[in-house]
């Protein structure tokens, strides 16, 4: 990753974009990833669906001031899937607004419509139809249900009923879920590419509260398991990839930071340290000290 040598203070936000972009250009070809810039080498490759992707942090476009703040934040973080509420977002279906897709365009962007917004099953359904319309036959999408207003916590009965609708329809569906081991194994047995449990209620920001139950959901899952709802920091993120899980997509922990555009910058930097530190495998905990250095043929023994 190309970080500039020396401190620089915040300035215009297409300065900012020049000090944070990677050395190669977003050219993806609708999200699909230029392996030659994958930090782990070719093999390392993220595979959802039938797409490849080099970046395992993906990133939301709401709370953000502006577009310029939300372009600027989204090509720092380094992402390649961008999450879109299709319900609250134009993407050209009002004609004469800003439309989102002029800040990210498709052909540098996985877009990733999602069903924000959505407490059944048929307007989330609903909502997955119009966006595969507003985007060309694009069947990639993450489903969220929600059970009410003040948790936002998801509604498993009805994301159930919506998975079991939509991947009979073709649709490839990244699901959002709660951290229930049997609800996330049944999402992935009716077809979902990706599963999303939260860490923690969506916008709270209190880190990784479930390293049990996530454990638990990536042990037994053989599609990807995706960290959605929680992240508040850099450290949560890389506790999650550490944890083994196959990405992070988080859109509050960078909008509501005071500097948006470095703290994407220092999520992606820690997504991948997470990622390289699982790829290692971490030393055995100890309940004792063990000497760094051999302690026989030591001077004065």
């Amino acid at each position: 990753m190309a970080i500039a040598s020396r401190w620089w203070p915040p300035s215009a936000a297409a300065e900012r974009i020049e000090l944070y972009l990677p050395p190669h250009a977003f050219d993806l070809g609708q999200g699909m990833a230029n392996l030659e810039s994958n930090p782990f080498g070719g093999d390392d490759v993220l595979r959802i669906g039938s797409r490849s992707f080099h970046s395992r942090l993906m990133v939301g476009t709401g709370k953000y001031k502006d577009f310029d703040e939300t372009g600027a934040a989204i090509r720092a973080s380094g992402a390649q899937i961008v999450t879109v509420a299709v319900r609250r977002t134009n993407l050209g279906q009002n004609a004469g607004e800003p439309n989102l897709l002029d800040i990210i365009p498709p052909h540098e962007f996985t877009i990733l419509p999602n069903t924000a917004g959505c407490y059944d099953a048929d307007t989330a359904v609903r909502t997955c139809r119009l966006a595969r319309e507003l985007l060309d036959g694009h069947n990639l999408v993450k489903l969220e249900v929600l059970g009410d207003q003040k948790t936002l916590y998801p509604d498993a009965v009805q994301t159930l009923a919506a998975a079991r609708t939509l991947c009979a329809e073709g649709f490839e569906v990244m699901v959002y879920t709660t951290d229930d081991p049997l609800i996330a194994k049944e999402l992935e047995n009716i077809g979902c590419v990706a599963v999303m449990p939260l860490a923690a209620p969506i916008g709270s920001g209190l880190g990784i509260q479930n390293r049990y139950t996530l454990r638990t959901i990536i042990e037994n899952a053989k599609v990807p398991i995706i960290v959605d709802a929680g992240v508040g920091t850099a450290s949560d993120a890389s506790v999650a990839m550490e944890l083994g899980c196959d990405g992070v997509l988080m859109n509050t922990a960078i909008a509501e930071a005071r500097r948006p555009v470095l703290m994407a910058s220092a999520m992606r930097k820690a997504v991948e340290a997470g990622r390289e530190a699982f790829l290692a495998g971490r030393m055995p905990r100890r309940a004792y000290a063990s000497a760094s250095s051999p302690i026989d043929g030591t001077f004065f023994s």
